[in-house]
């Protein structure tokens, strides 16, 4: 047990989650993963903008298959549990969990960040199979391949939140970025010991995989794909139910339920379906108050800096949307990971994936007033 084999962690952030009076019930989710863990070695990777709950569920994945305590505390009042297949699944895997966003405040390298990651891994490896012989140069996939043919064949399942994170960094390079698919190929692919692997982020994964090194994943954006579509973001029915619950527990009522769908609805799906940013809803609810709740830094900024720029008249489209009009656009999914942005369908691609704009038939638009704000102060800024 240690900080990222079977910790603890994801347990009691998602007990802390269940236990808020805003929390919204998804773990149905769990019933999708079952059959992966039967099959084994399958990738997933689910992207979606900030503030969409990815870490909620990765935290969830985390709590309930991890073999670290057991869980059915938590899940025995959830959706989850009227599975039959509940309890053949629940706290029965050894989960190697990260989250690629934690890192030392005095980290100022690529090779220190990821040297601290595969060193603190190969700890607990050490520590949970001490019966293992590792050499000085092993690799963390060595180890777990090691591990895989001297312990019975024992698997894991990988639980990895914001992969994407190290390249937003300013002092990652374009060959740390090939350094680092190179790691998670190394670390995922073609591996006898992965039970599955379930990661999360914010950029698509195929721009960074050249070539055949992440092919491996299942991908799985809100734009292209309506699979998982409902367990990220809140729908209009799960708002509803949010609302009457704070309508019963609010003494004085400062928020209708025509505020919330014009402030944090309008986000679209691949199968047309509106979904509310959550962590915009919950604050809202949990503050009696309307307000932005939707924050922006990194490569955020970036973005502005080329729209400022007015390549191809995008200020002029902004204007347009800013009036509550639609944009036609060809969005091209994979130009939106790069900064490298020159033309308006790239910037709009962009903004699509960090949850700027949402993108329907064809149409990029400013989803709803919380958004339509930041755009005023970009503009006017």
């Amino acid at each position: 047990m240690g900080r990222y084999l079977n910790s603890s962690t994801s347990y009691v952030l998602y007990k802390g989650q269940t236990e808020q009076p805003y929390f919204v019930d998804k773990s149905q989710m769990l019933s999708e993963l079952f059959p992966f863990l039967d099959s084994g070695n399958t990738h997933i990777c689910i992207t979606r903008p900030r503030r969409f709950g990815k870490t909620v569920m990765a935290n969830m994945i985390t709590a309930f298959l991890g073999k670290k305590q057991d869980s059915d505390s938590i899940f025995k009042s959830l959706k989850i549990s009227q599975n039959d297949l509940y309890n053949k699944y629940r706290n029965q895997y050894n989960v190697i969990s990260i989250d690629f966003s934690k890192m030392p405040r005095d980290c100022d390298s690529y090779t220190d960040y990821i040297d601290r990651i595969e060193t603190n891994l190969i700890r607990d490896l050490r520590k949970e199979y001490p019966q293992i012989e590792i050499y000085e140069d092993d690799s963390a996939a060595d180890v777990l391949e090691t591990i895989f043919e001297e312990c019975d064949q024992q698997r894991f399942v990988f639980v990895l939140d914001e992969w994407d994170f190290i390249f937003h960094k300013d002092f990652v390079t374009e060959e740390n970025k090939k350094q680092y698919v190179l790691f998670l190929s190394n670390l995922l692919k073609d591996r006898s010991y992965v039970q599955l692997t379930y990661m999360t982020g914010i950029l698509p994964i195929a721009k960074y995989s050249s070539g055949s090194k992440l092919n491996m994943f299942w991908e799985y954006t809100m734009a292209s794909e309506a699979k998982y579509n409902e367990y990220f973001g809140f729908t209009d029915s799960e708002v509803d139910q949010l609302y009457e619950k704070y309508t019963r527990n609010t003494r004085e009522i400062h928020i209708s339920r025509e505020d919330l769908k014009e402030w944090y609805d309008g986000y679209t799906t691949k199968s047309g379906e509106r979904m509310y940013n959550p962590r915009s809803v919950v604050l809202a609810l949990t503050n009696n108050n309307i307000g932005n709740y939707w924050t922006s830094s990194g490569p955020y900024d970036e973005i502005f800096y080329y729209i400022r720029q007015n390549i191809d008249d995008v200020q002029n489209d902004l204007a347009l949307m800013i009036s509550g009009e639609a944009v036609t656009a060809k969005i091209q999914e994979y130009a939106a990971v790069s900064m490298n942005l020159t033309t308006k369908n790239e910037i709009f691609s962009a903004m699509i994936v960090y949850g700027f704009l949402s993108y329907e038939n064809g149409e990029v638009r400013i989803p709803n007033k919380e958004l339509m704000n930041k755009f005023d102060d970009m503009i006017q800024g």
